[in-house]
Parts: C-alpha cells; structure tokens; sequence
C-alpha cells in the first residue's frame, strides 16, 4: 500500500500500541524492576492491546459498513470479507505458532494438553488460556469478532423489518456491545476471586467477555461515516475528554486506592470499557490526522506496517530465546540498557523480514487467487 493512501494518525495509532506492547515486556529483562515504572509497564502493555483492538474495530467497521449497505450484500460478500481478513491475519498466525512448538521442543519446554484449540483460536475461548503462545489471547478476541458481526448482518436479511440497512448496522453493533457487556456482569456475580493476576486470566483475556473492545471501534466506524459533518467537529473536543478518561482512569483511580480487592464490581464490569470508549473518543481526531513532517511520517509508517509481525515475534519467539541464551540475572544498569536495545533492534529487524518476505506477499495474494474471484461473480 502507498504511504500516501495511508492515514497519518491511525499509523500512529499502531505505532504507538505495539510499542507500548513491546515495552512492557522489558520486565522480563529486568524483573526487579518495581513501584511506578512497572506499574507503567504493566499499564503500557494493556492499553497498548486496547488501542489495537478498538482501531481494528474502527477499521473493519468501515469496511463491513459499506459492504452491508451495498444493495447487492449477500454471503458471499460475507466470504469475501473473511477470506481478505484471514489472508491477512491467519499465515502469520500459523507460522509463528510452528516456530512456538519447535521452539518449546527445543528447550525442552512441556507441551500443553490443549494445544489443539490453538488452531481453532479457542484456547481462551471461556477460560483461562494455558502458558504457551501467551500473547496469541488477543488474536483469539480478533478472530470470533470478525466471524460474529458479519455473520449478524447477514443473518439480518432475513428478518422483516422496517429499519434501513444503515439502522440494522448501528442495531447490530450495540447489540454486541450490549451482549459482551452482560457477558462481563455475570462474570462479576459469578466470580469472588478478587486478584488482578486473576482478572488478567480470567476476564481481560478471554474471548466471551472481550468481543465489545472490538466493536466500540465498529461503533465509531458508523458515526465517522453517516455523520460526517458531526465527526470532522469534535475532533478536537473528543480528543481531550478521551485523554482525560484515559489519565483519569489510570492515575486517579490508583491513587484513590480503587483497587480490585474492594471494588470488584468496577474493575470487572466498567473499567475495561471505558477504557475502550476513551480510545473510541480520540479516533474523530486521530483518523483525521493525514500526514506529518517525513522525519515523522516515515518511522512511525515503518512502524505499523510492521507492528503485527512485531506483536507475533517479540515476546515467545525473540525474548524467550535472548532469555535462554543470555540470562538477565544480576546484569548492571549499563549491560540492561545494551540488553533492551538488542532485544528492541531484533525484533524489528525479524519483524521487517517476516512482513517483507511473508507477510506482505500472502496480503498482495488476497484479491488474485482464482477461485475468490469467480465465487464473487457467481453470486
């Protein structure tokens, strides 16, 4: 894709979550680090994958808009979009869970009865995922959403009614919404184990409680496209008020000692979300963004084009390995400092050539095969 059909601040987006991802695994490296700077590290790492699920929520959402409202929208429109997200997502998936398992063989690292649901993206589908592959939890949430709203849509031409294409849209997003928000309050009444470790586990990583993310991003797709006058106006305010959340939310609640031991019922049913929404709010701003100075432009563009080869590589695969071969114990200030940056410039060098020689060339396959084609036409 050219750089000048890119959008500046969405990239920016991207940029800034995987790195924000690949920060806050620097505690492996250096785990007697404490007090706020893991804090911020542990923070880092779960707004970065928020910011990532939202932004793809607001991407497909705008694909999945069109798409439904065309007049000629049936399955195989459905299909077509599947197949384009799996070209994208599913190649990358697969190789790097095979270098996971050879490298778990190689270290002599004992396999986990599930292995099999992790073909399926199952393996934190209504529980707590095993060790392996831990990252793969977010990419579990991404699957199931991209399968459930078309599907909903596509369902919905088969119900009567008087609502416009466009209106069924907004219906069907809420309704997610709605649904994975239920899903999160029974989990509260059901759950007393009030740890954030457990929380990690068992509500922030697992796929029926999570979906919602996605779709507060699909939620704004909608608004940015059929109240476009409206979108391009609060730009500026919404930005302010989605930082407000964000730091309101993460450095005020703390320091009011809000924590899940005694506020259960907030940190399970409402803080994921408003997490989401205050993500939601910087996107008029953000997606309005188009472009900055190249010595801007250019790094943070390299930076997304390559930040789910990152996401993918940076931790089972690069980390796991520095920490076998070159252990962290005991290292002084300047030696981790070396350590971080190796680590850092392994992994986006890994993550370029994956995305260059694999990546890349599998997405450009996505509107040639054959078959796709005359499907469509088909249909």
């Amino acid at each position: 894709m050219k750089s000048s059909t890119r959008i500046f601040g969405l990239d920016l987006m991207r940029a800034t979550a995987i790195l924000m991802v690949v920060f806050s695994h620097i505690q492996w490296i250096v785990p007697e680090i404490d007090g706020l700077l893991s804090s911020l590290m542990n923070l880092s790492g779960f707004l970065g994958v928020e910011v990532f699920f939202v932004l793809s929520g607001f991407l497909i959402g705008r694909i999945l808009y069109k798409l439904y409202t065309s007049e000629n929208f049936n399955f195989s429109k459905v299909f077509y979009f599947w197949i384009r997200r799996w070209f994208r997502t599913l190649p990358n998936y697969y190789l790097v869970l095979v270098l996971n398992i050879l490298i778990a063989i190689y270290l002599n690292i004992e396999f986990t009865e599930h292995l099999w649901k992790y073909a399926f993206f199952i393996q934190n589908f209504a529980w707590q995922m095993p060790d392996f592959f831990p990252e793969s939890w977010s990419l579990s949430i991404e699957e199931f959403a991209y399968i459930i709203g078309p599907l909903l849509m596509y369902l919905s031409l088969f119900v009567k009614t008087k609502y416009s294409k466009s209106k069924m849209f907004l219906s069907i997003t809420v309704l997610v919404i709605l649904f994975f928000t239920i899903s999160k309050l029974i989990y509260a009444m059901l759950n007393h184990t009030n740890t954030m470790n457990y929380w990690n586990l068992n509500l922030k990583a697992v796929v029926i409680y999570r979906i919602d993310a996605i779709y507060y991003g699909v939620l704004a797709a909608y608004i940015s496209l059929v109240k476009p006058k409206f979108w391009k106006s609060i730009k500026y305010k919404s930005v302010f008020f989605g930082i407000a959340i964000i730091m309101g939310l993460n450095l005020f609640i703390p320091a009011q000692n809000i924590f899940i031991e005694s506020h259960s019922l907030f940190w399970n049913l409402y803080y994921i979300p408003i997490n989401s929404i205050a993500i939601m709010l910087m996107l008029p701003f953000l997606s309005q963004l188009k472009t900055a100075p190249k010595y801007v432009l250019n790094p943070i563009t390299f930076i997304s084009l390559i930040s789910y080869s990152m996401y993918l590589l940076h931790y089972s695969i690069i980390l796991q390995l520095l920490k076998f071969y070159l252990p962290t114990e005991n290292l002084a200030i300047f030696d981790s400092a070396i350590y971080i940056l190796v680590y850092f410039s392994i992994t986006v060098l890994l993550s370029y050539l994956l995305f260059i020689l694999y990546e890349k060339p599998l997405m450009n396959l996505r509107d040639k095969p054959f078959f796709i084609k005359k499907y469509l036409k088909s249909n």
